[in-house]
């Protein structure tokens, strides 16, 4: 799956289902979300599903990858629009992925 596709499918599950989210996670993947550190695909998703709005649409502006450390890893920073259901303005958002390759599959980490 290449860094835009992996944008897409993130964000579209994100606004319809969070809690099928945790395949694209490991046991030692992380979230770090407003200072808060969570560990693991297990604790990530139980945060994420844990947010006080049940719908959302992420509107993406940009999405840039540069390749960093390990052979084939990738910085993955995506930005846009996230408009709340019930809300009148929409939030602005940035977020920053690092994908990693695995023997047999990629994961992704939250910086």
């Amino acid at each position: 799956m290449d860094s835009k596709t992996f944008v897409e499918h993130y964000y579209t599950t994100f606004d319809t289902h969070r809690s099928n989210l945790g395949n694209l996670y490991r046991e030692n993947s992380m979230l770090s979300f407003e200072g808060e550190p969570f560990m693991g695909a297990q604790n990530i998703v139980g945060k994420l599903t844990s947010l006080p709005f049940t719908h959302c649409t992420h509107t993406i502006s940009t999405t840039d990858w540069h390749p960093f450390g390990p052979p084939a890893a990738l910085l993955v920073f995506v930005s846009g629009m996230l408009q709340l259901s019930g809300e009148q303005h929409p939030l602005k958002f940035s977020q920053v992925f690092r994908r990693t390759p695995s023997v047999h599959f990629w994961f992704f980490l939250f910086l």
